[in-house]
């Protein structure tokens, strides 16, 4: 026969119950924050290679415009739009990551963020470079 439990026991064990599932729904919270976060940037990666889009089809419709720099810079001003998408993106989602805890899931870590962000810098600096280049 299972011991009969006080009210003061039932109490305190509830109390214990009511924390550790207060835990539970913090701890979950900050997960779907996490998630959140990556969401937004890759969301904002996205509108950076819009940028990117939008810089290569501008050069390429317009390229008859005279003077001839005209297409081209402007092509390049999407293009450095991009690249400060792809900065204030990796910025912002690595500082926020930093100051939250994953419990269950695992995280983009920011060191891949900020490769893939150099990455990105990189590709769309050669291609406003290309852009340049071309007669």
């Amino acid at each position: 026969m299972a011991p009969r439990l006080t009210r003061e026991s039932e109490s305190a064990l509830a109390e214990e119950d009511r924390n550790e599932l207060a835990e539970t729904r913090t701890s979950l919270a900050e997960d779907r924050t996490i998630l959140a976060h990556e969401r937004s940037f890759a969301g904002w990666v996205r509108t950076g290679m819009a940028s990117v889009g939008i810089g290569l089809g501008f050069n390429a419709l317009f390229k008859a415009l005279q003077p001839v720099w005209v297409p081209k810079a402007i092509a390049t001003a999407f293009l450095l739009i991009a690249i400060f998408i792809f900065v204030s993106a990796e910025r912002r989602a690595c500082s926020i990551i930093s100051r939250l805890e994953a419990h269950q899931i695992r995280t983009l870590r920011p060191m891949k963020m900020r490769l893939m962000t150099g990455a990105l810098v990189a590709a769309t600096l050669a291609l406003g470079a290309a852009i340049w280049m071309l007669a």
